[in-house]
Formats: C-alpha cells, sequence, structure tokens
C-alpha cells in the first residue's frame, strides 16, 4: 500500500502545483475578460452617442424641411395670382369697378410673398444670371446679344427653401445669333 500511498501523495502534490499555477491562469484570463467587457462597453456608449447625434440631426432636418410639400402647392397657387394679373389689360385695372379686385390680388400676392419670406422660401435669381443647372432648367435657346450661356428670359420662377431647392427656373438661354 505504500506504493499507492506514495503515488495519491504526488498525485496530490501534483493537483496542488496545477492548483496554484493556474490560479495565475485563471487570473489573466479574468482580467483579459474584463478589459474586453470594458471595450464593448466604450463601444457601445459610442454607439448610442452617434446615433442620438444622428437622430437629433435628422430631426432638426425633418422640421426644418417638414412644409416642403406644402410649399411646393403654394408656388402654383402663387403663379395663378400673377398669371391673373398680368391678364388683366390696363384699361381694366382703371375701370372703377375692377380697383377693388386688383388691389385684393396684389395684396395677397404680397401676403403670399411675405409667409414665404418668413418660412425661408426664396426666389431664385434668373435673368441676367449664368445657367446654374442646381437653380435652372434652360428650355429654350433664344438667338441674342447677351453672353452666350447667360439666362435672358425666364418663363417660370424658381424658388429655394432655406438651402435645397424647391422648384428650378425655366428659363431661357442666350445663344450666339
Amino acid at each position: 500500500m505504500s506504493e499507492d500511498q506514495d503515488l495519491e501523495d504526488q498525485t496530490n502534490e501534483s493537483r496542488e502545483q496545477e492548483g496554484q499555477g493556474a490560479e495565475p491562469d485563471r487570473l489573466d484570463e479574468l482580467i483579459r475578460e474584463l478589459e474586453e467587457v470594458r471595450q464593448h462597453v466604450l463601444y457601445a456608449q459610442a454607439e448610442t452617442q452617434n446615433v442620438r447625434r444622428r437622430l437629433e440631426t435628422e430631426k432638426q432636418t425633418a422640421s426644418t424641411y417638414a412644409a416642403t410639400g406644402f410649399a411646393r402647392d403654394m408656388l402654383s397657387v402663387k403663379d395663378n395670382l400673377e398669371r391673373a394679373l398680368a391678364a388683366i389689360p390696363d384699361e381694366l385695372r382703371e375701370d372703377e369697378r375692377l380697383k377693388g379686385l386688383v388691389a385684393g390680388i396684389e395684396v395677397t400676392g404680397r401676403e403670399l410673398e411675405s409667409v414665404f419670406g418668413r418660412h425661408g422660401i426664396t426666389r431664385i435669381e434668373a435673368v441676367g444670371q449664368p445657367l446654374d443647372p442646381n437653380r435652372h432648367q434652360a428650355m429654350v435657346e433664344i438667338p441674342s446679344d447677351a453672353e452666350p450661356g447667360s439666362i435672358v428670359q425666364e418663363m417660370q420662377a424658381g424658388y429655394m427653401i432655406k438651402d435645397r431647392l424647391l422648384r428650378p427656373a425655366l428659363v431661357g438661354v442666350a445663344r450666339k445669333p
């Protein structure tokens, strides 16, 4: 039995040594795991912050440009008011019976322009400007003494809402005669 006892003692000693050697290994492993978890937490916090910033930017953009569809629809109303005023001959403008109607249409047009201004909707300057494909849409080329590529006629006004194009100006561009 002494051989069995010696073998058992040697096994116990080796287990104790392995246990002591395994303990620092286990500690190192736990430290590595802790560092990995810390990194994951930092990445998750950074991702959360990025998502928060992106959502805030999208919210700001949505509120700034929320009225784009409505504004685009109101442009046709403004166009029709301008056409109505342009269609009234000068002799009818002087007629006392129509002066109130003409004045009412003019006031409505000015009020609409004022509302556009309050909401960041501005008219694009076209005539005399060089053609800018980001703001103007060339419809025809017109023989002219003006600089080729410059705008000589505006068929329909273009508008911007803040820094975005709401509707391009429909224009006629000069070409050499």
